[in-house]
C-alpha cells in the first residue's frame, strides 16, 4: 500500500535510531537541520519521500519544547513532499503526567501535544510506557503503545533473583502486578497518606511483605527520584536485603543523580528511550536497549502485520 520506509532520526536521539536502523537493514535518511540565530528551526530533506512510509524517531528529552517543536516541523515537511504515510515513534512522549484536570485552572497539555501530532499531519504514534493509558483516547489517528517490561524481565529472569516486586506508589499498582505476574514474584505497594492539611507531608506504609527478602522496585519513569528514595527507605525500614530498581524512563532531573547514588541499590535498570549522559551513568546502572522492539514494531507495522503477537496477544 505504501512505498518503502524511509527512516529520520530526529536530534534528540541519534543513537537509539542508528540502533534501530541496524535492527531493520536500512540507513538512516540524511535532511539537513538548522537552528537560525532567532531559535527557529529549518529542515530540508536531502531525497524525496514522495508516496513513501515514513518514520521518524523523536523522543522527548532535554530540551523538551525545541525537540517537540522539531518533530512538528519535521512531519508537516514529510507532508508537504507527499508522503504516503507518516509514522512518529516518540520513545519518551513529554507531558504524560499531564493527562487530566486534577486541581482548578490547569491544562491537560498531553491531549493538547496529542492534537499538534495530529494537526502537523502524523498517521500514526509509537510510543514505549505512557504514564497513563487513557492517553491513548486523545489521539484520533491510531498508535502502538508499547512497553519494555518485557526485555527488563528477561534480563531480571537471567540474574535468577528471588525478590518480591515493590512499586513506588499505589498509581503504578497495575504495572507492578504485571511485573509480578511476568517473574512470579510476590508483590507489595508503597502507600502515601496525606497527614493533616499540610502540603508535602506524607505518612508512608508498606502494604505487603518483604522482611529478609530481596526488592525489586518498579516503576514507569524516574524523575527526581524522590519516590524512588522513600520506597528504599520504607522497604530496608521493614527488613529488606537487597535492594533493585527498574523503570524505563531515564528522566533523572535533579536532584536524581545525586539521590539514586546514595542509596546503595544492587542495581539500577533502565533502558535507553532518553538518552543517559555519561556523568549519568551510575557504576551500578544497566542500561538496556528497545531498538530491537521498536525496530520490529516499524517492520511489522509496514508489513501490515500484528502487533500483538509480539506479546502473545
Amino acid at each position: 500500500m505504501y512505498g518503502n520506509i524511509k527512516l529520520y532520526a530526529g536530534s534528540a536521539c541519534p543513537e537509539l535510531a542508528r540502533r534501530v536502523s541496524d535492527y531493520i537493514g536500512i540507513r538512516l535518511n540524511r535532511w539537513d537541520i538548522t537552528t537560525f540565530p532567532n531559535e527557529n528551526i529549518f529542515i530540508r530533506l536531502n531525497s524525496s519521500v514522495r508516496g513513501q512510509d515514513v518514520y521518524l524517531i523523536q523522543t522527548h528529552d532535554r530540551p523538551v519544547n525545541d525537540n517537540i517543536m522539531e518533530m512538528l516541523i519535521a512531519i508537516d515537511c514529510f507532508k508537504r513532499d507527499s508522503a504516503g504515510r507518516i509514522t512518529v515513534v516518540i520513545p519518551y512522549m513529554a507531558y504524560s503526567q499531564s493527562d487530566k484536570k486534577d486541581q482548578p485552572r490547569v491544562p491537560i497539555t498531553s491531549r493538547l501535544l496529542a492534537d499538534m501530532i495530529e494537526a502537523a499531519g502524523a498517521d500514526r504514534w509509537i510510543t514505549v510506557d505512557l504514564h497513563a493509558g487513557q492517553i491513548q483516547g486523545f489521539y484520533k489517528i491510531p498508535g502502538d503503545a508499547l512497553t519494555a517490561h518485557r526485555i527488563i524481565c528477561d534480563y531480571i529472569r537471567q540474574k535468577q533473583l528471588n525478590a518480591t516486586v515493590v512499586t513506588t506508589d499505589l498509581g503504578y499498582a497495575k504495572g507492578g502486578r504485571n511485573y509480578a505476574e511476568s517473574l512470579g514474584f510476590p508483590l507489595a505497594f508503597v502507600e502515601k497518606r496525606r497527614i493533616g492539611n499540610e502540603a508535602g507531608r506524607e505518612a508512608l506504609t508498606l502494604i505487603g511483605s518483604v522482611d529478609g527478602r530481596d526488592v525489586l522496585i518498579v516503576d514507569d519513569l524516574v524523575d527526581t527520584a524522590g519516590s524512588v528514595a522513600q520506597a528504599v527507605e520504607i522497604v530496608r525500614a521493614h527488613g529488606a536485603k537487597n535492594v533493585y530498581l527498574a523503570f524505563t524512563h531515564a528522566v533523572l532531573s535533579p536532584p536524581a543523580i545525586e539521590r539514586l547514588s546514595g542509596l546503595n541499590l544492587s542495581e539500577i535498570i533502565t533502558t535507553d528511550t532518553l538518552t543517559i549522559p555519561p556523568e549519568n551513568r551510575l557504576p551500578n546502572m544497566t542500561i538496556l536497549s528497545v531498538a530491537e522492539l521498536l525496530g520490529e514494531v516499524i517492520i511489522r507495522s509496514h508489513e501490515g502485520r500484528s502487533v500483538g503477537e509480539l506479546f502473545n496477544e
